[in-house]
């Protein structure tokens, strides 16, 4: 199993980024995939997530309205377009596949998203 995180980076305050999530190694149109953060000093948080048909997304309240996560099931990938960004967005962002919502699933080792001027 492999969930392979990419897109983080630097961004000025206001800007955008799109992570993307390859996953491999399990039937990844039968899970729930999901974002997570973690900033330093912080626990890690539930940003996103997307069932698996998609007819179901959830966000945290502090990304609703510039976030937008989206998966491609014919090429298991799953997406996290973040716009606006905020200095306090800054975080490690984690890809998430579970086969319910329960489970821990698949973790990917993350991508460093880092708002700043």
């Amino acid at each position: 199993v492999q969930l392979v995180e990419s897109g983080g980076g630097l961004v000025q305050p206001g800007g955008s980024l799109r992570l993307s999530c390859a996953a491999s190694g399990f039937t990844f149109r039968q899970y729930i995939m999901r974002w997570y953060r973690q900033a330093p000093g912080k626990e890690r948080e539930l940003v996103a997530s997307i069932s698996n048909t998609g007819g179901t997304i959830y966000y945290v309240d502090s990304v609703k309205g510039r976030f937008s996560i989206s998966r491609n099931n014919a090429e298991s990938t799953v997406t996290l377009q973040m716009n606006s960004l905020k200095p306090e967005d800054t975080a490690l962002y984690y890809c998430n596949g579970r086969p319910y919502p329960s489970h821990n699933g698949y973790w990917g080792r993350g991508t460093q998203v880092t708002v700043s001027s």
